[in-house]
């Protein structure tokens, strides 16, 4: 209970802060359904030369841009800034603030910055995604459900944890804000499923950033594409990821030198 006491009380905080600069609100809505118009106009690109790609029809691939932008607005909600301040804080030696509260660094480091106004990108998705499930025409079992909402979980801890490792690694080298836009400009390459990659390109976004993961498995979940397989799969790597991550934040924390030091 007091970790979600502590994740209202940040996002309470930030609410306040985000509030006072509410045109950035309007702001992000244009640059949202500008993003979603460009991610329509290559989905309709595509259709206009084939029904189907690598077996995904056009309903079926709108719903993965649904889950794609909602995984999207999380990423930049609350991974994102906190991942950018850890940085900042290693960098400046002002991570000694975090690491002296009476709460588990990491989880302080993970839940302290908020900016809900990037969370019209959450809203937009499951908008195109309510679209998608409408043309699809089938109806949803309660399975399908339960097999969406816990891949979308497991596939956002992934990536909170994938990204936790490249900024910890700021502990080592002082410059990690290349390698990070790097991580975000492979991730836009989940705005389509994988299978449609060449083989090494698809073991890339399943392994070694987890695109696939974070998507397409969720995608995949909504519209009955998903065997219980990957299912166990899934969730054996999201707890060998998170196990992972733990021990190299630990690992990170022995070699960081503040401002006290």
């Amino acid at each position: 209970m007091t970790l979600f006491r502590l994740m209202a009380s940040f996002f309470r905080i930030g609410a306040l802060n985000e509030l006072q600069y509410r045109v950035n609100f309007f702001v992000q809505l244009f640059q949202s359904i500008l993003a979603l118009v460009v991610g329509l106009v290559g989905l309709g690109l595509v259709f206009n030369y084939t029904s189907e790609l690598a077996g995904w029809t056009r309903p079926e691939l709108l719903a993965v841009m649904g889950v794609f932008i909602m995984m999207n607005g999380l990423i930049r909600t609350t991974i994102q800034p906190n991942m950018e301040r850890l940085m900042t804080d290693v960098r400046e030696g002002t991570l000694d603030f975090a690491l002296t509260r009476p709460v588990d660094s990491q989880v302080i480091v993970s839940v302290r910055e908020v900016r809900i106004w990037q969370s019209v990108d959450i809203l937009v998705g499951a908008i195109v995604l309510v679209v998608a499930l409408v043309q699809l025409g089938d109806r949803l079992e309660i399975g399908q459900v339960l097999a969406f909402a816990a891949t979308l979980l497991m596939g956002g801890l992934m990536v909170y944890c994938f990204w936790l490792m490249i900024t910890t690694g700021a502990f080592w080298v002082v410059r990690m804000d290349e390698i990070v836009e790097l991580f975000y400009g492979v991730y836009q390459a989940g705005r389509w499923p994988v299978s449609v990659y060449p083989g090494w390109l698809r073991m890339l976004l399943t392994f070694l950033v987890p695109v696939a993961f974070a998507v397409t498995v969720p995608s995949s979940a909504l519209v009955g594409r998903l065997n219980l397989q990957t299912l166990l799969f899934t969730a054996l790597l999201t707890a060998a990821l998170l196990l992972l991550s733990r021990w190299f934040w630990k690992w990170g924390l022995k070699n960081y030198s503040g401002a006290s030091a």
